[in-house]
């Protein structure tokens, strides 16, 4: 069966495409900065630049582009696993079946609950909830915990946003799922090479299906799920050949749906526990490197202007620091992705239950504290959401870079709830002083919507809370 995945063709554009011309490059740089997708042909170019002053060029312009889209905010959100139970026995995972060095758990709704207070004390708002592909994870169970996270208080904090990321499903599952009010729901192709695919996904397995997988994203949009997460997994085959992937992903949901994904993840592999082929470098002949690595995000964020693009707390800190400025718009932080591991964990990491060891795990006060020294306003918002900015609503908004006129104000708005119910002295005083320069910086360019912003934080220092735009 055909798809929209032709490696024959993707192999051949990044061939015809080595040692681009560089006027060729700065043609298609202006194309970006008009935030227009770019085709194939053009992301093939930009994958191929190895020249240092337009690398440096293509980073500048990737955080331009960002900031021109959604305004300079980074939105926070949390993983919470809910279960590691898995059927399939993908060799680069620690939650494979036959790993018997990992503990089996799957929270109760009542230790579900336990997990999503702690981290709404933690000033947390949005979650996606991480299952392993078994058949106990199916539809009827995953809307009951999206039903339990959202019936969670406590004090004046919730959880507003929960998005899910689990096993493909069909249709009618994927109504159910919409019905209970999912956020987006992410499925990663993990490779679009085939034969890779194959290599690392042992056949008999169902996720050994290359197409079931390829298209499960197709069935959610069936089902009525308009906000849709692609990614791959940096470290399994080319990186250059992923990126191109994603792009024909997300061209063949344009083409269909009349809407791109709502979010790309790159994550790379890595270590767990008792997996070679994670944990040992030496043997993964596609390793890609930090400076490789900064390519795939700003490449990315060129070729898909609109997409939200998702930094995971893989990345150890220093990383994550580099990468942001190069067209981040999503992090978490604060993650524990062992089953349970909120509670329970006070290092962070829980070898025996977790798929994959974290890079960050700093506090979430700890990582706001940062990303206001670096010029940006956190972000808890999911105003979008509720208000129905998504689907094609939300594409329409974004594709001209309108959307930041509601992403900055809602940012604005989520960050000062988060500094009066949950920041540490220190870093409610750097938090106020971002919010003072983004608003002096508002006022310059649209003094009435200041003024509206200035009326709704005075709101939520009466004690006013989910007040946004």
């Amino acid at each position: 069966m055909q798809d929209f995945i032709d490696e024959e063709r993707i192999t051949s554009l990044l061939q015809e495409a080595t040692e681009p011309d560089p006027q060729k490059i700065r043609d298609i740089l202006a194309k970006s900065r008009s935030k227009e997708r770019l085709e194939p042909e053009e992301t093939a170019a930009l994958l191929q630049v190895e020249e240092a002053d337009l690398l440096a060029e293509m980073y500048q312009l990737a955080g331009e582009v960002k900031n021109s889209v959604y305004g300079k905010r980074i939105v926070f959100f949390a993983p919470l696993y809910v279960g590691n139970r898995c059927i399939n026995n993908c060799i680069y995972c620690g939650f494979r079946r036959t790993n018997e060095a990992v503990q089996r758990k799957t929270l109760s709704l009542g230790e579900l609950e336990t997990e999503v207070r702690t981290l709404i004390n933690q000033g947390q708002k949005r979650l996606i909830l991480v299952f392993g592909e078994h058949p106990a994870y199916d539809a009827d169970f995953i809307c009951q915990c999206i039903e339990k996270v959202y019936s969670t208080k406590d004090g004046r904090g919730e959880i507003r946003r929960v998005n899910i990321n689990a096993a493909p499903m069909e249709v009618a599952e994927y109504r159910q799922l919409h019905e209970t009010g999912i956020g987006t729901f992410q499925i990663f192709q993990e490779t679009y090479d085939r034969k890779t695919y194959a290599a690392v996904h042992p056949a008999g397995d169902k996720k050994s299906d290359f197409q079931w997988r390829l298209y499960g994203l197709d069935r959610a949009m069936e089902a009525g799920i308009d906000d849709v997460g692609i990614g791959a997994l940096f470290g399994l085959y080319d990186w250059k050949f992923e990126v191109m992937g994603l792009l024909y992903h997300a061209i063949h949901l344009e083409e269909r749906y009349g809407v791109g994904p709502h979010t790309i993840s790159v994550p790379r592999i890595e270590p767990a526990i008792n997996t070679p082929f994670a944990s040992v470098r030496e043997n993964r002949k596609y390793h890609v490197s930090d400076e490789e690595f900064k390519r795939v995000v700003a490449v990315i964020r060129l070729s898909v202007p609109y997409t939200g693009l998702i930094l995971t707390a893989r990345e150890p800190a220093t990383v994550r620091r580099e990468l942001i400025p190069l067209g981040v718009t999503q992090i978490d932080a604060g993650s524990r992705i062992g089953i349970g591991g909120y509670q329970k964990s006070a290092g962070g990491y829980l070898p025996e239950k977790e798929q994959f060891q974290l890079g960050d795990v700093r506090s979430l006060d700890e990582v706001i504290a940062e990303i206001c020294e670096l010029g940006y306003i956190p972000s808890f918002c999911t105003a979008g959401y509720r208000c129905g900015r998504t689907g094609e609503d939300f594409m329409a908004l974004a594709r001209p870079g309108l959307v930041r006129k509601f992403c900055m104000p809602n940012a604005i708005l989520t960050f000062k709830e988060y500094l009066l119910d949950y920041a540490a002295e220190k870093t409610r005083a750097a938090g106020e002083e971002a919010i003072k320069k983004t608003l002096a910086e508002m006022g310059k360019d649209d003094p009435l919507r200041k003024k509206m912003v200035d009326e709704k934080l005075r709101e939520i220092e009466g004690g006013k809370r989910d007040v946004y735009v």
